[in-house]
């Protein structure tokens, strides 16, 4: 989700009575209100995507997926991931401060901040063990994950790469997360895997 208009600043609780009857989303950073604006509809397309894919392979287990109107807080800050999952257990109504998996889909006005900010954020996060940052424009994943050491490591995937979500126990194609993108690296890889079908036949 793109960030719009900043707000004056206002203390946390006001914040959070706020949101409740407020019908734009805000995210709260360092006492600053932040507005919420509509993204475009690749951005809604994978969001769906993973979310989708979580939750049916989370069916059975304790771990619950959220897409974008849950919140996460950080100390006494508050963002709104594009897509977590949660396996804490832990039961609040509006935010969570032990998720599992973040999932940030970029677009050009929100890269620099989701790369920066929000990663310096979200890996103060005890329990996060997957920071994803999925592009929309271009097909490319920036896939971080927290080893036994605690030490973050990061790997890129592409088109005909498999992502790992360990924590979980979960594999998933690039290509299945881009399903229903039509942007210029989709459309390269669907035209070249139509002509490889028809060479085979």
């Amino acid at each position: 989700m793109n960030i719009a208009k900043k707000y004056q600043p206002i203390n946390e609780q006001d914040y959070l009575e706020g949101e409740l009857i407020s019908d734009v989303r805000h995210e709260y950073i360092n006492g600053d209100v932040y507005a919420m604006v509509g993204a475009h509809r690749d951005h809604n397309r994978i969001t769906g995507e993973v979310f989708r894919i979580f939750a049916n392979h989370l069916l059975n287990w304790p771990c619950q997926p959220y897409a974008s109107d849950m919140k996460v807080k950080i100390d006494k800050n508050y963002f709104y991931p594009d897509v977590m999952v949660d396996c804490s257990g832990e039961e609040q109504d509006y935010y969570t401060e032990y998720p599992t998996i973040i999932v940030e889909v970029l677009s050009k006005s929100t890269r620099q901040h989701d790369k920066t900010l929000k990663r310096q954020a979200y890996f103060q996060i005890s329990t996060l063990k997957e920071y994803v940052l999925i592009e929309q424009s271009f097909v490319e994943i920036e896939f971080w994950s927290k080893d036994e050491q605690g030490i973050w490591q990061q790997s890129v995937y592409y088109l005909g790469d498999e992502v790992p979500f360990s924590s979980i126990g979960l594999k998933v194609q690039v290509e299945e997360i881009y399903r229903n993108v039509q942007n210029e690296d989709m459309l390269a890889w669907l035209e070249k895997k139509q002509q490889d079908q028809a060479e085979q036949e």
